[in-house]
């Protein structure tokens, strides 16, 4: 089922996620519901807050970017069989240079800024079937990885740019937790005058 994904302004955003256990009501629905969200959406990620939910998961599948003609043969295999379950995951190191890529986010629809993050991420999770795994990744995984796991700590992609950029899309964040914005995937966005 595709859930609406969660506007920019909505404070479940912001909200500190909780841990969840293998017995968390329809666990593997709420998954798929994810997956099929976010791929309708045609995005590389998903988290929990983003359709609603405070609760520490995110999905990622990097297929999209593995068609990049700069990326190396490996590199486009690489990125084209990444699909995974993120459950409870905690971050224990970053680590490498920091660099620049520009990112969007299904939440903020219409903006995109220049991010920087450090090139490699030790994560340790569980998977959908609550088996626990500490992974390191490096280059676009791991980017994609560190913004999901910033949407469950409570952080946006906007929270990491200059007070300058902050100010110069100010106008297009106010419009997008208004509702006006242009989508072509389901949202749902906080009412101003508090009704829903």
């Amino acid at each position: 089922m595709i859930l609406p994904i969660v506007a920019y302004g909505d404070p479940v955003l912001r909200k500190e996620t909780v841990e969840i256990d293998a017995d968390y009501p329809k666990l593997q629905d709420f998954i798929a519901n994810m997956w099929e969200t976010m791929e309708n959406a045609s995005g590389v990620g998903l988290a929990a807050p983003q359709v609603g939910v405070a609760v520490r998961v995110f999905v990622v599948d990097t297929a999209p970017f593995s068609d990049d003609p700069n990326l190396s043969s490996e590199e486009q295999k690489e990125l084209a069989a990444f699909r995974k379950v993120f459950v409870n995951a905690q971050i224990e190191d970053e680590s490498g240079d920091e660099w620049i890529f520009n990112e969007g986010c299904l939440s903020i629809p219409n903006v995109r800024e220049d991010v920087s993050r450090q090139e490699n991420v030790t994560i340790t999770y569980y998977d959908e079937e609550f088996k626990k795994h500490t992974e390191t990744y490096d280059g676009l995984i791991a980017r994609v990885i560190q913004h999901e796991y910033d949407h469950i700590e409570g952080i946006l992609f906007t929270d990491k740019i200059s007070s300058l950029k902050k100010r110069l899309i100010k106008n297009k964040l106010n419009n997008i937790s208004k509702g006006k914005t242009s989508v072509d995937y389901r949202m749902r966005f906080p009412d101003v005058k508090g009704r829903r």
